[in-house]
């Protein structure tokens, strides 16, 4: 049964907030005025313009000692909550996770389609080792569509030969921009964060009308998953990504991949993300993240 906090969120969110019709305007003007919230001054933000990409290292004062990494690619739908959009997030991850996080601001679609995203993640991590940084001490972190670019950027780096990371951490990851699971053709419930259609529609803006929706780079569901670093795919139990989680993690295991599948019992997309309104599902789910990166990040 949820807590109560978690049921007075639900219960405060009336319908759905995303529409099947949104076009790419309003789907972005929503997804903006669900970002950028402000931070606390005790929490340090070093931007370095300087590499490839613009990223961002995010220390929570809780966190001031750590010195694991995790490299976040964000959530926005591919579309939004670039720069300072994604901070409270990073700042959030950085306290329970007991780590520092580079946010990588990578480039937004439509304006800059597939592989811009990918290239920016990729580049962005290879800017940090090159920087002297261990990669048995960096870990990958992404929430919604951050978390598919979590392991499209892991699938590109193993087949170019590149250092791997300790390990890749999705949170209600996208693995399919085609949306064909059952959770999200025949949900459990109601998912105000989610819409099989909204996915659909923001995985054209990614790669454009003549792109290609499988292709593993951008639907990891479709890739060959040998060779990845330990895994923690950790979803909600009415998310309609749930089953493309579910079908990756037991293709990963069957695989050879230390993979670990979380299905949270009546918790909706994002729901992580709540940690930082102190729902105890989330932060309890935030702890598990915690005690992952623990056990496979030097």
């Amino acid at each position: 049964m949820p807590s109560k906090e978690y049921q007075a969120f639900l219960d405060a969110v009336k319908g759905s907030l995303f529409e099947p019709g949104d076009s790419t305007e309003v789907a972005r003007e929503k997804l903006e005025a669900m970002h950028g919230h402000p931070i606390k001054s005790s929490t340090r933000v070093d931007w370095i313009e300087s590499g490839p990409v613009p990223r961002a290292m995010i220390v929570a004062e809780e966190a001031k000692d750590a010195e694991r990494i995790l490299v976040l690619f964000h959530g926005g739908a591919f579309i939004a909550a670039g720069g300072d959009g994604y901070l409270f997030y990073a700042e959030m991850l950085s306290k329970y996770c007991d780590a520092r996080l580079l946010l990588i601001d990578y480039r937004l679609a439509p304006e800059n389609p597939y592989p811009a995203a990918l290239d920016d993640c990729v580049e962005g991590y290879l800017a940090l080792i090159a920087s002297g940084t261990a990669p048995a001490g960096v870990g990958f972190i992404g929430d919604s569509c951050g978390g598919g670019l979590v392991l499209a950027s892991l699938l590109r780096l193993r087949d170019q030969g590149q250092p791997l990371p300790a390990c890749g951490i999705t949170l209600g990851g996208w693995f399919d921009l085609e949306a064909q699971g059952e959770a999200g053709l025949n949900p459990l419930g109601r998912d105000p964060f989610g819409h099989p259609e909204f996915i659909r529609a923001r995985g054209r803006d990614y790669v454009g009308d003549a792109g290609n929706l499988r292709d593993p780079f951008v639907s990891p569901i479709h890739a060959n998953p040998k060779g990845l670093p330990p895994l923690l795919l950790q979803v909600g139990q009415i998310d309609l990504v749930r089953d493309d989680a579910l079908e990756f993690g037991k293709r990963a295991a069957l695989a050879g991949v230390d993979v670990t599948l979380e299905v949270h019992p009546e918790m909706i997309h994002g729901f992580q993300g709540l940690a930082s309104a102190g729902i105890p599902e989330s932060v309890a789910a935030l702890a598990r993240v915690q005690n992952f990166i623990s056990r496979v990040i030097a």
